[in-house]
């Protein structure tokens, strides 16, 4: 039998919005434990240097700054500790999570902070050169390749206004499709292609990212006409999505057709009372840490409102 521990207000996942959410709801004496996940420090522990989080005037490393969130929290008195979420059982209250198979946890309120994974065209030179010019986020990497040639591939709405964004800082930007047309919305499609310094490649595949300890160059092959060539960049972006972590709660809670957790206007809360959702698994828009952060701390409040309802009846 698994054993089952019973906690007020359980947090998981813990990237800027796990941490924000455990943060507030210690100063609250909602006594929350938080289970770090997979990713201690999500997506931010892959980005080397931030510079655009208020607070931090000579910019900070994304591993150091999930550092910084986890001490503060763990110094209001958030319960923070290894382990995955495996499976939840939300038919009935208290809600039920059970952790890395082994053991329950049954908690008043859940808050789902279990972000989003940027998807990845799969290249072995790709991982190698994550954090040295292989970027999945132009918004918070493009500032260090001022004035330099990049590369992007993606044919979506983000890949258009992260390679707008990047046309803004480089000098010039190559953007890779893989077919004869992007799936981008026609107004953001034909900002990028009257954009001067940025140069569209249709049809074309990435073979490998080249450079021993960063980008150097990209070889690139039309897969219509299995020409090869190598472009020299410093940096290469990858702007083909983002997969939310929501895959646990499929069928249990509310999402759109991309697997995004659906939170009430103005909220935290899901269609399920006592269960909040902040952070990337329930924002496709901005995506930042700054706007994770903030979705933590309303999620711990809203928690609070709820759990103080709960306690006077």
């Amino acid at each position: 039998m698994n054993e089952t521990e019973k906690v007020h207000c359980l947090i998981i996942g813990s990237g800027p919005a796990g941490y924000t959410a455990a943060i507030y709801a210690s100063r609250a004496n909602l006594k929350p434990v938080l289970y770090q996940g997979m990713q201690p420090g999500g997506q931010l522990t892959i980005t080397t240097e931030v510079e655009n989080y208020p607070g931090y005037p000579n910019g900070v490393m994304g591993p150091q700054m999930m550092v910084d969130f986890e001490q503060q929290a763990q110094r209001m008195g958030a319960d923070i500790r290894w382990g995955m979420a495996t499976k939840v059982d939300f038919s009935t209250r208290p809600y039920r999570v059970e952790i890395d198979e082994e053991k329950w946890i049954e908690a008043d309120a859940v808050i789902i902070a279990t972000g989003a994974s940027a998807k990845w065209l799969g290249l072995e030179s790709e991982q190698r050169l994550n954090g040295h010019g292989v970027s999945a986020c132009a918004v918070c990497d493009g500032f260090f390749f001022k004035g330099q040639e990049v590369m992007i591939v993606g044919a979506g709405d983000t890949a258009c206004e992260e390679a707008l964004y990047l046309s803004k800082l480089c000098s010039k930007v190559h953007m890779l499709v893989r077919r004869h047309e992007m799936r981008a919305s026609k107004v953001m499609q034909a900002r990028v292609l009257k954009t001067e310094n940025i140069q569209v490649y249709w049809n074309t595949d990435t073979v490998e990212v080249m450079g021993e300890h960063k980008v150097d160059s990209v070889r690139v092959r039309n897969n219509m006409t299995n020409e090869e060539q190598v472009i020299p960049v410093k940096a290469f972006f990858v702007a083909i999505g983002h997969e939310p972590n929501s895959s646990l709660f499929k069928g249990i809670l509310d999402m759109d057709e991309q697997g995004y957790l659906i939170t009430q206007p103005g909220s935290t809360r899901t269609n399920l009372e006592g269960v909040f959702a902040c952070g990337d698994v329930q924002d496709k828009i901005y995506r930042q840490a700054v706007s994770a952060a903030g979705t933590g701390c309303m999620a711990a409040l809203d928690a609070e409102r709820y759990l103080g309802a709960m306690d006077l009846h």
